[in-house]
């Protein structure tokens, strides 16, 4: 709500279908949201290739992440590298 009232242009907000977007106890928030000017579309129920957090979780699992088997903290810290390096060593494109 806080954003929506410090930024002055029309704002559109995509989401996926995941159960936690699309629950009846949030209608009353998203019909506020948009009284107030938000708008929301949502993906297609499923299409990942339109989710660019799933193309990054696509590329860090196949290419980036060496295939082992990792603890808990072990993984954490292989993606907190990721992380440090996304943007340099790490890079993706949406083409």
């Amino acid at each position: 709500m806080a954003l929506i009232e410090r930024v002055s242009k029309p704002m559109v907000v995509i989401l996926d279908n995941a159960s936690i977007h699309t629950a009846k106890k949030l209608k009353p928030y998203w019909d506020l949201l948009e009284e107030k000017g938000m708008r929301f579309y949502f993906l297609p129920p499923y299409s990942p290739e339109l989710n660019r957090i799933e193309l990054l979780w696509h590329k860090m699992k196949y290419e980036w992440l060496p295939f082992k088997t990792y603890t808990p903290d072990e993984l954490a810290q292989a993606i907190d590298e990721i992380g440090r390096g996304f943007g340099s060593k790490y890079t993706l494109t949406f083409c």
